[in-house]
């Protein structure tokens, strides 16, 4: 399954464990919601499928949760897979596989997203952002599309359509700070992709860059000398449609 993926994702996700350490993790608030509007906040031993669960900082929370979850975690990327393995989390089933490939007996389904709020914040999203190596990531919105197109069409193809989800999605927003040192900064944003997978000199550029906004003037710090930063949680949620698909009159 692994041999699957692209060669920039194998490649920016090789450091799992630089990954799982300086990647943020998901407020309260935001699992909580989620899990309301999926219905099976509190619902003890509901079976759920993490896709794309990488090293696990979503699967962790709902292992640790209190309904004890069955979590099926399918990620398609070894090292990412191999990390999560490492944790050993209760009621959690790793599998090798995709949204179109997965051992799923039964069907059941967030992201993070980072809002600059200060110069420095922004001079890092921009950095970011000049490193487009064309692969389709949250932030591009492609993955509505899935939403969108199942219904595509006008009012006489509609009991054509054969539509898997619910519509309109819900969507939802928890904003979050972290206080950091700048090095773990450095660390948080060395683990995107698109950056871990560069070397040498470039990486060297990329890393001056980084700490100049750290350092310069409107970079405010604590007494401990780390930085605010600015983040939020942006999640969706959607449900199976019941019974048959439109076009055979359901």
């Amino acid at each position: 399954m692994s041999s699957a993926l692209s060669s920039a994702a194998m490649k920016g996700f090789a450091d799992a464990s630089s990954y799982d350490m300086y990647r943020p993790s998901y407020p309260q608030e935001a699992v909580d919601d989620l899990l309301a509007k999926l219905q099976i906040k509190g619902l003890k031993n509901a079976r759920i499928v993490d896709l794309g669960a990488g090293t696990g900082k979503f699967t962790e929370i709902l292992a640790d949760r209190d309904e004890g979850y069955e979590v099926m975690a399918v990620e398609p990327h070894e090292q990412m897979k191999s990390q999560l393995d490492r944790k050993h989390l209760n009621g959690v089933r790793i599998v090798d596989g995709n949204a179109t490939d997965m051992d799923l007996e039964t069907q059941n389904n967030a992201p993070t997203s980072w809002e600059p709020r200060t110069k420095w914040e922004a001079k890092l999203k921009d950095l970011m952002w000049s490193y487009d190596d064309q692969q389709p990531r949250f932030r591009h919105e492609k993955w509505r599309q899935v939403f969108d197109k199942q219904l595509s069409g006008n009012p006489f193809t509609i009991q054509a359509a054969d539509p898997l989800f619910t519509l309109p999605i819900g969507e939802g927003l928890v904003e979050f700070t972290h206080w950091l040192q700048p090095e773990t900064i450095w660390e948080r944003f060395h683990s995107l992709s698109q950056i871990a997978v560069l070397d040498g000199a470039e990486l060297a550029k990329v890393k001056e860059k980084v700490f100049a906004a750290l350092n310069a003037p409107d970079a405010e710090k604590n007494g401990a000398g780390e930085l605010l930063l600015h983040g939020r949680s942006v999640y969706a949620w959607t449900s199976a449609v019941p019974g048959a698909p439109l076009k055979n009159g359901g």
